[in-house]
């Protein structure tokens, strides 16, 4: 039987890449989606604080740092 595992920021390990692919609209902070988290865009885990929260990230060019919770919501596609 084949699972589907759904990738997220999350499981990003830092310099690896991914693309946007979904996430809730309701869940996530409209200053992320002005920042560039949006389907289609590419994200890169720049490093991990301490105690695994906040992720700093490079979105489209933007560098930004969320809580890990919001980036369990951000779906992505890993680039390989």
């Amino acid at each position: 039987m084949k699972t589907n595992i759904i990738n997220t920021i999350v499981n990003l390990k830092p310099g690896e890449i991914g693309i946007i692919t979904n996430f809730s609209v309701d869940q996530i902070p409209v200053k992320l989606q002005e920042m560039g988290c949006l389907p289609g865009n590419e994200v890169r885990l720049i490093q991990v604080a301490p105690f695994n929260d906040p992720l700093f990230l490079s979105v489209n060019g933007n560098f930004l740092a969320i809580r890990k919770e919001t980036a369990e919501l951000i779906e992505i596609s890993k680039v390989a």
